[in-house]
């Protein structure tokens, strides 16, 4: 199946869509994961305003995935990383992934970057098979243990 890769621009008609698919995507994920999600504040506002600051982008219409970027001192970083449950194992995220590497190489960025919550050990091991290393643990505010992996990945 060829999916076309495509920026969404803040004024974007589709990120309703987007916004859909990121909730379908990371419903699971209640009662897995504490503190709950950033995904549970996110509106198609908040999703023009990433379009705004950094990018967002995603294959197909309706989409099958999608990728926020933000550019920060030399790293890019990744977020809301989502695939319709129906593609999942077809690549789609790996696909984005290296998409974005391409993106942080055109921006002058030496590396990738992403966080992920501690409970979702399952990504953890697809970051590392698309390269990435864990290089730090955080807790969100108010929490005495780490809920937070940060992982890392060179571009070369």
């Amino acid at each position: 199946m060829e999916l076309t890769l495509r920026q969404h621009r803040p004024d974007d008609p589709e990120l309703g869509a987007l916004l859909n698919l990121i909730q379908t995507c990371f419903a699971f994920m209640e009662g897995v994961i504490d503190p709950p999600s950033s995904m549970t504040r996110l509106t198609p506002g908040t999703i023009a305003e990433q379009a705004s600051i950094g990018e967002v982008w995603s294959l197909g219409m309706p989409p099958a995935a999608c990728i926020f970027l933000t550019p920060k001192d030399d790293l890019l970083w990744l977020g809301k990383i989502a695939v319709a449950p129906r593609l999942r194992g077809q690549g789609l995220a790996r696909r984005m992934v290296e998409h974005a590497a391409r993106r942080a190489r055109a921006l002058g960025c030496t590396g990738l970057a992403l966080q992920a919550r501690i409970e979702l050990t399952a990504n953890h091991k697809a970051f590392r098979a698309m390269g990435f290393s864990e290089v730090a643990r955080s807790a969100h505010p108010g929490y005495d243990r780490p809920t937070s992996i940060t992982f890392q990945r060179v571009l070369v």
